[in-house]
């Protein structure tokens, strides 16, 4: 833009023949319109909402991380992420990477739908409308693979076994696609498959000689590691597709039995399979070894629809996981299924963890006759004797949607000094409504008791159940003192107050580590 306007000055001086003769003594020269400026930070473009437009227009290829920056996981990725900008910068400057911090972008979070921490995307010729999500990429090596992937070839044309040879024994891990033509059909769902999957070398053929040597003779598509095949399935017209196989081969990426741990936490959520399975027991205990080898046994048969996870029960950094799961030490062994949409649980009705018992829990779940399994505590004699009432799992839908009461609740943990903290100010407020009309104060331990409509944020947390509500919370996230817990309830029950939110997809505006476990790819 402003070489289009020097351009436009410099024509205007030789049309004129002077510049006095051009422009009056009362007439003053257009000034340049000022542009706003973009920072730039380790070879990586500071975005915000002012300059955000400016970036898109100047860049032809752009890759943008969302981020909040007190999040581990964003930390983590922020040196790879610069990596990755500094080398591209240098081979091909048409390519920027950009990052912007909705911690205070609020605007650009929203217009996005910015709902998980790192969240990448990436902007090609300045359209705002339809960016490119990039998931589960998180090494500098893979962005670049990733973006070379996606403004060029995705895959390696093969035209000898030489080559071939050469593309299997690349990596750990490579992916040939056999196919008669390189053109149409089945083999564009590799070719994007292959945009997606940057971590992994990905080769295709039409080559009579590489299909002799590999003893193929329809289209298919196979996986190697460490030079030897694992995986091949036949590629049929209209039978695939790129979602069923970017899961199928991520898996690969992983063990058959993958153990929870700091490292492993990000890639377990980075494979697109929304079906885990958790072993949790100790690996020190005297019966482990047989336990994993049938566990890892039955894991073969599920590879692509469940995802096997171990977690060692003496890791004291596993506390969290133990605590959503509802695990206790007189639980262990124990085997549950999560869906990561439905957030779902299922509890193994064995005890033994047996090859035959497994194999019989992962068919009953993806037959669908399995029950998800709902903790909770028994419901106290005297539950409602007070002026905050105690509710558990057996109650809680019962009270908190009623017909005729708005009820307020403290979700605590009975473990956390906050919650302490805060109880005799909650049981004021129980007194100052104890004799309220159409008002319940109540409390619950989430770390006992599932809720399925509710979402577990940063204890304690509290959510408001309006009257006659059959689906419906408000999240408080005001100070914790009586006077701000009354104030919002006196706004609340007006008859005009109608500040209420859809759950299971109850959200906040200002997202923060705190934010639902498993839903946020945060460490649990």
């Amino acid at each position: 833009m402003k070489t289009l306007w020097l351009s436009f000055l410099a024509l205007l001086f030789f049309l004129s023949p002077t510049v006095a003769d051009g422009i009056s003594p009362k007439e003053t020269k257009p000034k340049k319109a000022k542009l706003p400026q973009i920072k730039e930070e380790n070879n990586i473009l500071v975005l915000k909402k002012r300059n955000f437009d400016r970036a898109l227009k100047e860049t032809k290829y752009l890759l943008v991380v969302f981020y909040i920056s007190l999040s581990g996981p964003s930390q983590t990725l922020a040196e790879e992420f610069a990596k990755a900008a500094r080398q591209l910068k240098q081979e091909a400057p048409g390519i920027r990477f950009g990052k912007v911090d909705v911690t205070d972008q609020k605007d650009l979070k929203k217009e996005f739908n910015i709902q998980e921490f790192p969240t990448v995307k990436f902007f090609v010729d300045g359209d705002r409308n339809n960016p490119i999500d990039c998931k589960g990429v998180r090494e500098a090596s893979a962005f670049i693979t990733w973006m070379r992937r996606r403004i060029g070839p995705s895959t390696v044309v093969i035209n000898s076994t030489d080559q071939a040879e050469a593309i299997i024994n690349s990596d750990d891990l490579a992916v040939l696609g056999f196919f008669k033509e390189l053109h149409g059909g089945t083999v564009e769902v590799f070719y994007e498959t292959a945009r997606d999957v940057p971590e992994l070398p990905f080769g295709v053929t039409a080559s009579e000689e590489v299909f002799v040597s590999y003893g193929i003779r329809e289209n298919t598509i196979a996986v190697f590691k460490k030079g030897k095949p694992v995986h091949h399935e036949v590629s049929e017209d209209g039978k695939q597709n790129k979602v069923d196989l970017t899961r199928l081969i991520k898996t690969f990426t992983m063990d058959l039995v993958t153990e929870y741990n700091l490292e492993t936490s990000v890639k377990i959520f980075d494979v697109p399979v929304e079906n885990h399975i958790l072993l949790f027991t100790p690996k020190n205990s005297e019966t482990f070894n047989k336990t994993y080898e049938d566990y890892e046994s039955a894991a073969a048969e599920f590879r692509g629809k469940i995802m096997f996870i171990l977690v060692d029960t003496n890791e004291t950094r596993n506390g969290r996981v133990f605590e959503y799961f509802r695990i206790t030490e007189i639980d262990v062994p124990a085997v549950r299924i999560l869906n990561l949409t439905s957030d779902a649980k299922y509890k193994m009705p064995a005890d033994e963890v047996t090859v035959e018992n497994l194999r019989s829990f992962c068919h009953s779940y993806l037959g669908g006759t399995a029950k998800p399994h709902v903790s909770s505590e028994e419901i106290p004699e005297d539950w409602d004797k007070n002026p905050v009432k105690m509710l558990v799992g057996k109650n809680f839908n019962k009270v908190a949607f009623n017909k005729t009461k708005n009820v307020f609740v403290m979700f605590y943990a009975p473990w956390s000094h906050d919650c302490r903290k805060l109880f005799p100010i909650w049981d004021e407020l129980g007194k100052k409504y104890e004799n309220h009309e159409n008002i319940v104060i109540a409390k619950i331990d989430f770390t006992a008791n599932d809720i399925q409509l509710v979402m577990l944020d940063r204890y304690p947390f509290f959510r408001f159940f309006p009257v006659g509500s059959s689906d419906q919370a408000v999240v408080y996230d005001k100070e914790h003192t009586l006077e701000a817990f009354a104030d919002f309830l006196e706004k609340q029950i007006k008859p005009k107050a109608k500040a209420t939110e859809k759950t299971p997809r109850e959200s906040k505006e200002d997202l923060t580590e705190g934010e639902p476990v498993i839903k946020q790819k945060e460490e649990l």
